[in-house]
């Protein structure tokens, strides 16, 4: 089981224990179970209210099944996970239903998660619709207000998806996960697709919305520069497990894990005469179906040893709030 419980002042908001989901893999006729797929394999952290914590990772390491399975939108294998102390995977369905208001979601492709048939001031007010908040007057004052927030005119709100740029409809995906007032949002990916300048505008509003609404953030991304600008905390994941988490400056400036090395000696430095020496992974990601033994990063890690190969190394904290899964820092006796 890996850790990563902080212990550091501040209201944990979001608590994450051994949080596991495989995917069952079918053949035959009779298309029964034959394999299972290790997404997210025993995962543990948590998150104060208030702060942003940053997910990075290759694609398919298991980060937006990781977030989704916190929203229970996918079924857990096993684990919990708890917000504003509530487990959440133990609630019964209108109990889950109702703290659902307070747990929202930006997905990475928001034409895809817009009904294209529909106005997007339809698409914003059906939560409020759901949760009965409001009279329908009041409702479409909230939807005027949030598009405001986020940027946009009221007369957007009778416009279809197809309508806007890329950056409007991630606007919009950001008010309707705003319309209901919610305390934490995972954000999947929500500016990976859009253009750099649009990049910035997108996340200097999640900032300000965060600053104005008291918002709590896990914020999924693949690029490293993304999240150093708005994380306050940085969680780097590898193949289902997180393999190191710590503060963003200490992370960026002292980071201790190979993996995480490797990963930041690839962002570019953005002056013409300083050059960073660059970390070459040898070989390609392993299978989350079939997971090499002990340490899943050994057969890529440089600096690996006998015994990576043979044990899974603990995930402790080797400095305040910092911690690593790794025998070469010291992570395990």
């Amino acid at each position: 089981m890996q850790t990563g419980m902080s212990n550091a002042n501040g209201k944990e908001l979001v608590k994450v224990r051994d949080l596991v989901k495989y995917f069952p893999v079918r053949g035959g006729v009779l298309r029964r179970v034959i394999d299972w797929v290790q997404a997210v394999d025993g995962v543990s952290f948590t998150i104060r209210e208030g702060e942003t914590l940053g997910l990075v990772g290759e694609s398919g390491c298991g980060k937006s099944t990781l977030g989704r399975t916190m929203l229970h939108l996918i079924e857990p294998t096993r684990g919990s996970v708890e917000f504003d102390g509530q487990d959440i995977f133990s609630l019964r369905k209108q109990a889950l239903k109702s703290l659902r208001r307070y747990m929202q979601i930006i997905f990475q492709d928001p034409y895809a998660s817009l009904n294209p048939r529909k106005p997007v001031g339809d698409s914003i007010i059906a939560g409020l619709e759901i949760h009965d908040i409001g009279t329908p007057q009041e409702r479409r004052e909230m939807v005027r207000d949030i598009l405001r927030k986020v940027g946009l005119e009221e007369y957007h709100a009778h416009r279809y998806p197809h309508e806007f740029s890329g950056g409007q409809r991630q606007r919009i995906g950001i008010a309707r996960a705003l319309a209901l007032r919610p305390k934490f949002i995972v954000c999947d990916e929500p500016v990976s697709a859009l253009d750099v300048s649009i990049q910035a505008q997108v996340l200097n509003l999640l900032q300000d919305l965060q600053e104005e609404f008291g918002l709590t953030y896990l914020f999924i991304a693949h690029n490293l520069s993304v999240v150093e600008h708005i994380s306050d905390r940085v969680a780097v994941m590898y193949l289902g497990k997180i393999v190191e988490l710590a503060p963003r400056w200490e992370l960026f400036e002292k980071p201790l894990h190979p993996y995480t090395q490797a990963l930041i000696s690839a962002i570019p430095i953005p002056k013409p005469n300083l050059e960073r020496e660059r970390i070459i992974l040898e070989g390609e990601v392993p299978s989350p179906r079939n997971p090499p033994r002990g340490c899943r990063f050994h057969p890529r890690c440089p600096i690996a040893m006998d015994r990576c190969s043979e044990e899974e190394p603990d995930f402790l904290e080797v400095g305040p709030d910092h911690w690593v899964g790794c025998f070469r820092v010291g992570a395990s006796p």
